[in-house]
């Protein structure tokens, strides 16, 4: 047998054995191709542009130029006498305001000096919860603005509408009253 005819068997056992390998490929991994790995640029087979053609990078204005991969450290806290740290007092721009959301501020009347709240803010569809009282005995100045309701012990007084309302409170023989501004 002539050399030739001595490789035709070996040749197509080779081209066999490719066809099958890739063959296993797709079958294991489905028919879609494979997305090349993120820190592997994906392989184009167009010509390199010449250097003219490439524009100069430009300075992006929200990432901050490259610099050192090394962390620099926050300058140390500076400390008290009594080595807690000293926060400068902040500082505001605008008018500070106390007035909360739209939320359900809870009143314990067991648990809350009454004689040290003197005012609320609230926005509109804020709930004062009142706890531990009797039916009837809370009273508000402007009813149109607010959505009174009780159970057990409990008077809920939601603010309607934006203005004003004095809540009088009775407690220990004594009638408080507290100013909600409604928002």
């Amino acid at each position: 047998m002539n050399p030739a005819a001595q490789r035709r068997p070996f040749r197509r056992l080779v081209a066999g054995g490719v066809v099958l390998v890739a063959t296993m490929a797709v079958a294991a991994c489905g028919a879609d191709p494979v997305a090349p790995l993120p820190v592997q640029p994906p392989v184009e087979s167009r010509p390199s542009p010449t250097p003219a053609a490439i524009p100069a990078p430009t300075a992006s204005p929200s990432r901050p130029p490259p610099t050192s991969r090394r962390p620099i450290a926050a300058p140390p806290a500076q400390t008290s006498a009594r080595g807690t740290p000293h926060r400068p007092a902040p500082t505001s721009t605008g008018p500070t305001t106390s007035c909360q959301g739209a939320v359900r501020y809870d009143l314990p009347l067991a648990e809350t000096e009454l004689e040290l709240l003197r005012s609320l803010c609230f926005a509109t569809g804020a709930v004062l919860r009142i706890q531990g009282i009797g039916p009837g005995l809370v009273t508000v100045d402007r009813p149109e603005l607010v959505s009174q309701h009780y159970e057990a012990g409990v008077v809920d007084i939601r603010f309607v509408r934006p203005g004003t309302v004095d809540v009088r409170i009775p407690k220990e023989a004594r009638e408080h009253t507290v100013t909600v501004v409604v928002r």
